[in-house]
Order: structure tokens, then sequence, then C-alpha cells
């Protein structure tokens, strides 16, 4: 029987209803699905403006249509997965030299539940999270599981090799997690994130930012009604 009357022993808890990541001011955030356009214009506009002033005239132009292709194809190919952001280094570190790096992403989606685990059950969450990372057939990857902001989650790690025909010329080192949204068992948040290092997906500055991409995670907190 339903009843407006509170149960004062009853802990509430709001329902999940986005997320929230600490990201540094050089990482900029591209919508996927509502407002992408004006999302895109603004941090080439923002970019354009850092482009030295003595820079020659006739380099300006040319540079600037090359950022746009780049940066307008890496979200052409991340909308092409049907996520919810992007987010991409698009500022210079420490204020050095202008430049414009997508080396680096990380894109934000949601895996629902595929029919066949619901009906026959996959045993244990960790079990579903695992087979639903497995979907794309990667094989040889490390994988570990714990806990994030209370819910459930599982990493998985590997290089994956270059594909041109994809616009992928060099491997890249990836580190995704995938994280049960609390609440709604059907639901999962997944948060990939792509860097090619220093060239080399294995070399220093692939470790470096792969420990931070765990640390930005570590801090991973849901938003709530």
């Amino acid at each position: 029987m339903l009843t407006d009357e509170a149960d004062p022993s009853a802990e509430t808890i709001a329902p999940v209803t986005g997320y929230r990541l600490l990201l540094p001011d050089q990482w900029a955030q591209v919508p996927l699905r509502h407002g992408t356009e004006e999302a895109v214009h603004r941090i080439l506009e923002d970019a354009y403006t850092r482009v030295p002033k003595d820079a020659p005239p006739d380099k300006v132009g040319p540079y600037k249509r090359e950022l746009a292709r780049r940066f307008r194809r890496a979200v052409a190919q991340a909308q092409q997965t049907k996520g919810l952001d992007l987010y991409l280094p698009v500022k210079p570190m420490g204020g050095g030299e202008f430049n414009f790096s997508l080396g680096a992403s990380i894109l934000v989606s949601e895996s629902l539940l595929p029919r066949r685990f619901g009906t026959n059950g996959a045993g244990e969450p960790t079990d579903i999270a695992v087979q639903l990372l497995s979907q794309d057939g990667v094989e040889g990857a490390d994988l570990s599981s714990g806990e994030i902001d209370g819910a459930l989650a599982v990493r998985r790690e590997h290089v994956a090799a270059a594909a041109p025909d994809r616009g992928a010329e060099l491997a890249s080192r990836r580190v995704e997690y995938i994280v049960s949204v609390p609440g709604d068992p059907d639901r999962w948040f997944v948060a990939a994130f792509s860097t090619i290092g220093g060239g080399n997906p294995q070399d220093e500055l692939a470790e470096a930012l792969v420990e931070w991409f765990d640390a930005v995670m570590a801090n991973f907190r849901w938003r709530r009604g």
C-alpha cells in the first residue's frame, strides 16, 4: 500500500542523475548528444586566440584549418560510438608554447544490460561487467575490480593496435572503467581513456598518463537529484 507518510527510520538516497569528473583546466568537455556544435565552435575559437600574434600570416590559415579538421574528426568518431561526452586536452600545460594535442582522450558512454543477461542470470555483477567489456573481442587485457563511489567497478587495460583505416595512425594505450549505476542494475557507466603517449603506448609518458587517469577515476563521483 502506498502512503505519503515518511518513515523516519528509512534512509532516503536520491537517484543518480549524472556524474562528475575532476579534470585540469587543460581538458575540455564536448557533449555528444546535445550542444555538440556549440561546444566545438567555442573550443576552436578559444584555441585560435592562443596562436602567437607573430606567427607568419601564410601559415596561420592552414594551421587553423588543420586544427579544426583534426578536432572535428575526433568528435565525429566519438559520436559514432553513441557516447555521452568526449574530453580532450586542448590547452598547453603550464602556460607553455601553444599546442593543441589530440594524443589523449576520455570517452564517457552508457551501456545497457543485454537482454540475455537478464533472463538466465550471468552470475555475480562482476561477471556481467567483464562480459560487457568482452563484447568488443579484446583479448589479453589486464582486468581488475573494486568500488568507485560505492558502486562496483571493473577496470580493463590493454594496447590497441594502429588502425589507419579508422584514423588511428599509431597504437594506443587504453584504460576503461565500467561502473554499475546505483539503483539501476541494467545501466553501466563507461569511461574509456586512450593515449598514444609520446608515440609509443608503453613509454614513460603513457605510463604517467595512465596513472593520472586512475587518479581521476578514484575521485569520480555520482551526481544525485
